[in-house]
Protein backbone atom coordinates (compact mmCIF):
# COMPACT_ATOMS: atom_id res chain seq x y z
CA UNK A 1 0.00 0.00 0.00
CA UNK A 2 1.09 3.46 -0.73
CA UNK A 3 0.62 5.49 2.15
CA UNK A 4 0.33 8.41 0.87
CA UNK A 5 -2.86 7.68 -1.03
CA UNK A 6 -4.01 5.47 1.55
CA UNK A 7 -6.32 6.55 4.90
CA UNK A 8 -7.29 4.72 8.19
CA UNK A 9 -10.79 4.82 8.16
CA UNK A 10 -12.36 4.29 12.43
CA UNK A 11 -16.31 3.63 12.77
CA UNK A 12 -18.16 5.34 15.42
CA UNK A 13 -14.92 4.92 18.16
CA UNK A 14 -16.95 7.54 20.05
CA UNK A 15 -16.94 7.90 24.07
CA UNK A 16 -21.05 7.26 23.96
CA UNK A 17 -20.24 4.01 22.95
CA UNK A 18 -17.11 3.31 24.80
CA UNK A 19 -16.66 5.75 27.88
CA UNK A 20 -18.41 4.46 31.03
CA UNK A 21 -19.93 8.07 31.10
CA UNK A 22 -21.28 7.61 27.40
CA UNK A 23 -24.42 7.24 26.45
CA UNK A 24 -24.26 3.23 26.16
CA UNK A 25 -21.80 2.78 29.39
CA UNK A 26 -24.49 4.52 31.59
CA UNK A 27 -27.46 1.77 29.94
CA UNK A 28 -24.91 -1.01 30.39
CA UNK A 29 -24.59 -2.05 27.17
CA UNK A 30 -20.75 -2.85 26.42
CA UNK A 31 -18.59 -5.48 25.37
CA UNK A 32 -14.95 -6.22 26.01
CA UNK A 33 -13.88 -7.13 22.26
CA UNK A 34 -15.51 -3.23 21.54
CA UNK A 35 -13.62 -2.03 24.68
CA UNK A 36 -10.03 -2.89 23.26
CA UNK A 37 -10.38 -1.60 19.93
CA UNK A 38 -8.58 1.90 20.72
CA UNK A 39 -5.64 0.42 21.94
CA UNK A 40 -5.59 -2.15 19.10
CA UNK A 41 -6.02 0.14 15.86
CA UNK A 42 -3.78 3.09 17.74
CA UNK A 43 -0.28 1.87 16.67
CA UNK A 44 -1.75 1.50 13.17
CA UNK A 45 -3.03 4.85 13.12
CA UNK A 46 0.95 5.90 14.40
CA UNK A 47 2.65 4.07 11.35
CA UNK A 48 0.46 5.15 8.73
CA UNK A 49 0.60 9.07 10.01
CA UNK A 50 3.81 8.84 10.39
CA UNK A 51 4.71 7.53 6.82
CA UNK A 52 2.57 10.39 5.42
CA UNK A 53 -0.90 8.78 5.38
CA UNK A 54 -4.35 10.37 7.16
CA UNK A 55 -6.75 8.99 9.93
CA UNK A 56 -10.46 9.76 9.57
CA UNK A 57 -12.88 9.39 12.53
CA UNK A 58 -16.41 8.67 11.61
CA UNK A 59 -18.71 9.46 14.42
CA UNK A 60 -22.11 8.90 14.79
CA UNK A 61 -24.14 12.26 14.92
CA UNK A 62 -27.68 12.66 16.40
CA UNK A 63 -28.49 16.02 15.04
CA UNK A 64 -30.46 18.14 17.93
CA UNK A 65 -34.06 19.20 16.83
CA UNK A 66 -36.04 21.89 18.05
CA UNK A 67 -35.31 21.78 21.95
CA UNK A 68 -32.30 20.00 21.95
CA UNK A 69 -33.82 16.75 21.91
CA UNK A 70 -32.25 14.35 19.41
CA UNK A 71 -34.03 13.43 15.77
CA UNK A 72 -33.67 9.64 16.18
CA UNK A 73 -34.92 7.17 13.46
CA UNK A 74 -37.54 5.07 14.30
CA UNK A 75 -35.81 1.89 14.24
CA UNK A 76 -33.17 3.40 16.40
CA UNK A 77 -35.78 3.99 18.99
CA UNK A 78 -36.90 0.69 19.17
CA UNK A 79 -32.90 -0.81 19.13
CA UNK A 80 -31.94 1.61 21.73
CA UNK A 81 -34.74 3.54 23.56
CA UNK A 82 -32.12 4.90 26.39
CA UNK A 83 -30.48 7.66 23.98
CA UNK A 84 -31.77 10.93 24.90
CA UNK A 85 -30.81 14.45 24.95
CA UNK A 86 -27.29 15.22 24.69
CA UNK A 87 -26.36 12.07 23.43
CA UNK A 88 -24.25 11.75 20.26
CA UNK A 89 -24.53 15.58 20.01
CA UNK A 90 -21.62 17.33 17.92
CA UNK A 91 -19.25 19.39 20.45
CA UNK A 92 -20.28 17.44 23.37
CA UNK A 93 -17.99 14.73 25.39
CA UNK A 94 -20.03 11.93 23.68
CA UNK A 95 -19.60 12.56 20.26
CA UNK A 96 -16.05 13.23 20.74
CA UNK A 97 -13.48 10.66 19.18
CA UNK A 98 -12.14 8.68 22.03
CA UNK A 99 -8.71 9.93 23.88
CA UNK A 100 -6.39 6.81 22.80
CA UNK A 101 -7.12 7.88 18.97
CA UNK A 102 -6.71 11.53 18.77
CA UNK A 103 -6.52 13.68 16.95
CA UNK A 104 -7.67 12.52 13.63
CA UNK A 105 -6.95 14.49 10.42
CA UNK A 106 -10.57 14.60 9.42
CA UNK A 107 -13.51 14.14 10.95
CA UNK A 108 -16.68 12.82 9.50
CA UNK A 109 -20.34 12.98 11.13
CA UNK A 110 -22.66 10.35 9.90
CA UNK A 111 -26.39 9.77 10.74
CA UNK A 112 -26.69 6.65 9.78
CA UNK A 113 -24.80 3.14 8.90
CA UNK A 114 -22.77 4.28 6.13
CA UNK A 115 -19.90 6.80 6.49
CA UNK A 116 -20.65 7.64 2.86
CA UNK A 117 -24.50 8.46 3.28
CA UNK A 118 -24.89 12.47 3.13
CA UNK A 119 -21.10 13.44 4.53
CA UNK A 120 -18.40 14.62 3.11
CA UNK A 121 -16.34 11.64 2.79
CA UNK A 122 -15.74 11.16 -0.84
CA UNK A 123 -15.18 14.61 -1.08
CA UNK A 124 -12.33 14.66 1.41
CA UNK A 125 -10.80 10.76 -0.23
CA UNK A 126 -10.46 12.90 -4.03
CA UNK A 127 -9.32 15.74 -2.77
CA UNK A 128 -6.26 13.63 -0.87
CA UNK A 129 -5.84 11.62 -3.46
CA UNK A 130 -6.84 8.31 -1.61
CA UNK A 131 -7.71 5.26 -3.31
CA UNK A 132 -7.11 2.84 -0.18
CA UNK A 133 -9.15 2.99 2.97
CA UNK A 134 -8.12 1.04 6.16
CA UNK A 135 -11.84 -0.09 8.04
CA UNK A 136 -12.43 -0.32 11.75
CA UNK A 137 -14.66 0.38 14.40
CA UNK A 138 -17.94 -0.84 15.33
CA UNK A 139 -20.50 -2.38 14.83
CA UNK A 140 -18.90 -4.68 12.42
CA UNK A 141 -22.58 -5.64 11.08
CA UNK A 142 -22.92 -2.27 10.87
CA UNK A 143 -21.16 0.84 10.16
CA UNK A 144 -18.58 -1.20 9.24
CA UNK A 145 -19.98 -3.62 6.64
CA UNK A 146 -22.30 -0.65 5.29
CA UNK A 147 -19.11 1.64 4.39
CA UNK A 148 -17.50 -0.92 2.90
CA UNK A 149 -19.84 -2.16 0.77
CA UNK A 150 -20.34 2.00 -0.59
CA UNK A 151 -17.07 1.86 -0.99
CA UNK A 152 -16.77 -0.93 -2.98
CA UNK A 153 -19.34 0.30 -5.03
CA UNK A 154 -17.51 3.60 -6.01
CA UNK A 155 -14.34 1.68 -6.39
CA UNK A 156 -12.46 2.02 -3.44
CA UNK A 157 -9.64 -0.49 -2.54
CA UNK A 158 -10.76 -1.18 1.17
CA UNK A 159 -8.77 -3.26 3.57
CA UNK A 160 -11.18 -4.48 6.98
CA UNK A 161 -9.30 -4.96 10.18
CA UNK A 162 -10.45 -8.41 11.13
CA UNK A 163 -9.37 -8.05 14.63
CA UNK A 164 -9.72 -3.73 14.49
CA UNK A 165 -13.85 -4.11 14.20
CA UNK A 166 -16.26 -5.64 16.03
CA UNK A 167 -19.66 -6.50 17.02
CA UNK A 168 -21.94 -7.14 20.67
CA UNK A 169 -22.21 -10.87 19.36
CA UNK A 170 -18.93 -12.88 18.71
CA UNK A 171 -20.91 -15.12 16.29
CA UNK A 172 -22.43 -11.91 13.96
CA UNK A 173 -18.50 -10.39 13.61
CA UNK A 174 -16.86 -13.56 12.29
CA UNK A 175 -20.14 -14.14 10.30
CA UNK A 176 -19.82 -10.54 8.92
CA UNK A 177 -16.39 -10.87 8.28
CA UNK A 178 -16.76 -13.69 5.88
CA UNK A 179 -19.49 -12.54 4.34
CA UNK A 180 -17.47 -9.18 2.91
CA UNK A 181 -14.81 -11.36 1.51
CA UNK A 182 -15.90 -10.39 -1.42
CA UNK A 183 -15.91 -7.18 -1.75
CA UNK A 184 -12.59 -6.40 0.71
CA UNK A 185 -8.70 -7.39 1.59
CA UNK A 186 -9.03 -8.62 5.22
CA UNK A 187 -5.86 -7.93 7.97
CA UNK A 188 -5.04 -7.95 10.67
CA UNK A 189 -3.84 -4.49 12.75
CA UNK A 190 -0.33 -6.07 13.03
CA UNK A 191 -0.73 -6.55 9.35
CA UNK A 192 -1.35 -3.72 8.31
CA UNK A 193 0.81 -1.96 10.62
CA UNK A 194 3.61 -3.86 9.03
CA UNK A 195 2.75 -2.63 6.02
CA UNK A 196 4.05 0.88 6.29
CA UNK A 197 7.39 -0.68 8.36
CA UNK A 198 6.02 -1.08 12.05
CA UNK A 199 4.86 -3.78 14.05
CA UNK A 200 2.20 -3.58 16.43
Amino acid sequence: MNAQRTALLTIDLQNDFLHAQGAYGRAGQSAPAIAALPERIAPLRDALVAAGGSYISAQFTLVPGRGGEPLIAEHLKRLRPFLTKGDFTPGGFGHDLVDTLKPADFTIEKVAYSAFYQTRLEYILRAMDIDTLIVGGIVTNGGVASTLRDAHLRDIHTVMLSDGCAAFKTDVHEATITSLGSVTQVMTCAEATAEFGATA
